[in-house]
């Protein structure tokens, strides 16, 4: 049976860390957490579940301290995830069925990925499966730390899995503008960048798609031709805010 490490990036995940590493038990043969310099007990969760702990400063772009976990694996095969996830019972016997043979086919796997927003599992509005690679050889895959959506980059075939990993990212609806706070600035800096160079007309034409087409196209999209609107309430909310990125992260840049 080829041998899996498991790799994540933390800061401040003391309410999150435990779960997910209980939900990696039986599972993993080696556990790498690089640690943002925490100020609550991470560091000392994630030793006491056998991890190897490295701390590091807290990057604006966290896909860096990812990468860095990711180059300090060992084993054989890699899984990537984040403190707020978890591997369901199903998904843990497929990946371990994966790892019992050597598959010469693929490199790396896409996993289906269920989002848990204020009380439900978004299930439309673009939702799921929301796949995401995060299982590959090791040496095969790595991410490009550009952009904090960013998925990793595999050699090689990329197959399918078939059960969904399990991501709780919000305790709370003041949780969630907290991080979607954070996410418009730094898609703010990206706006900055782009438009560096640019000239006063392109600079009006990003106005006015950041302004009024990117988020009206994202809303319609998501509410009505995914069908957001049938995940309830949430599915409003999440198709809103996730629309009025785009305007507030324009204002942010105008403000920088």
């Amino acid at each position: 049976m080829q041998k899996l490490s498991v790799v994540l990036a933390t800061f401040n995940e003391e309410s999150n860390l435990a779960d997910c590493l209980e939900s990696v038990r039986g599972l993993t043969d080696e556990i790498i957490v690089v640690d943002g310099t925490s100020t609550d007990k991470t560091v000392e969760i994630a030793k006491k579940n056998g991890a190897k702990v490295v701390i590091t400063e807290n990057k604006k772009n966290f896909h860096i301290n990812k990468q860095m976990a990711i180059d300090l694996a060992t084993k054989d095969w890699i899984l990537q995830l984040d403190a707020d996830e978890r591997i369901s019972s199903e998904l843990k016997d497929e990946i371990k069925a994966k790892l019992e043979k050597k598959d010469l086919e693929f490199s790396g796997y896409w996993m289906p990925r269920k989002n848990f927003f204020l009380g439900r599992f978004l299930m439309k509005g673009g939702q799921y499966p929301d796949y995401t690679l995060r299982f590959y050889e090791k040496g095969k895959g790595h991410l490009p730390q550009k952009d904090v959506h960013e998925q990793a980059e595999v050699i090689g075939k990329i197959g399918y899995l078939k059960n969904a990993l399990l991501h709780y990212p919000y305790k709370d609806f003041s949780m969630y503008l907290k991080k979607w706070n954070r996410y418009n600035d730094f898609f703010a800096v990206q706006i900055k960048e782009e438009l560096k160079a640019k000239n006063f007309f392109i600079k009006i034409f990003y106005a006015v798609v950041y302004l009024l087409i990117k988020p009206a196209h994202w809303f319609l999209t998501t509410y009505l031709r995914h069908k957001g609107f049938m995940d309830s309430w949430q599915g409003f909310v999440f198709s809103l805010f996730s629309a009025l990125r785009f305007p507030i992260s324009y204002i942010k840049y105008l403000a920088s």
